[in-house]
């Protein structure tokens, strides 16, 4: 009997050293960042989520207001509701210039806050100084992996579906933000900041996933709410190895009931 359970884990070992743990790909998607409110920024973005469910996200962008901090934010949904970057039309007011209000009716709630250090989350929407600051000429680089631990219930699982903004324009091209072009943000004052220029939190930049990668859209349509991302679906974790080892782990336990029957 020993010699016959010998034998029968032979093939299930082998098995394993065939076909070792396997471990699921990162999947990565491409955003094309376009300017919103005439600022002629553009950009582009990648998406990663890996195989333990981290969240790498890398930015570049150019013709942002140099010297200048640009808040940044993941938009959209988990909860099946579909939001895009707007177009002019989102200009309620007539001012010529769609404000952060005005967007987020068609680009949705803050999702996550691509900060440079520290909390991401939506309470960090306006944390200016730890947001990344445009260089000289213009140009922003941003990098960071956001843990799992971190990140809002759905968003692996609605990845494609989700898109990011940047916000920060310069109005009367002084160079800098001023309350001289748009005063002041109403945006940031109805969440208790006060002082913000407009041309601060006014979105700079609007970019959702593109290409065959692109998420569908849901049979309800496109959201016009008020931006909430309240709700939502579990998020898809991404197990490390475990399919093969567990086929194999499974023949041996059955082999060897099945030799002790006998």
């Amino acid at each position: 009997m020993r010699l016959s359970r010998a034998l029968l884990t032979v093939p299930a070992a082998a098995l394993i050293l065939a076909f070792p743990a396997v471990a699921y790909a990162d999947e990565s998607v491409q955003v094309q960042l376009q300017d919103l409110n005439e600022t002629g920024a553009t950009g582009t973005a990648t998406l990663t989520a890996t195989s333990g469910g981290d969240l790498k996200v890398m930015i570049r962008s150019k013709g942002m207001t140099p010297n200048s901090p640009h808040a940044q934010h993941v938009h959209g949904a988990a909860n099946g509701m579909d939001f895009h970057c707007p177009d002019k039309s989102a200009d309620a007011n007539g001012n010529g210039y769609v404000s952060t209000e005005e967007g987020l009716k068609m680009y949705g709630d803050i999702f996550i806050s691509l900060t440079t250090t520290g909390d991401t989350t939506k309470a960090s929407g306006l944390a200016v100084d730890r947001m990344p600051k445009a260089d000289a000429k213009g140009n922003l680089s941003y990098e960071r992996t956001i843990p799992a631990a971190d990140l809002p219930k759905g968003t692996v699982e609605h990845l494609k579906d989700l898109h990011l903004v940047q916000h920060g324009i310069d109005a009367n091209k002084n160079g800098t933000y001023d309350m001289e072009a748009l005063g002041e943000s109403t945006f940031a004052k109805s969440v208790g900041v006060n002082g913000i220029p407009a041309e601060a939190t006014d979105p700079a930049t609007c970019g959702m996933v593109s290409g065959a990668a692109a998420g569908s859209v849901p049979a309800g349509g496109v959201a016009t709410g008020d931006g909430s991302t309240s709700g939502g679906s579990p998020m898809m974790m991404y197990t490390v190895g475990g399919i093969a080892l567990l086929g194999a782990a499974g023949a041996v336990v059955a082999r060897r009931r099945l030799a002790a029957e006998r």
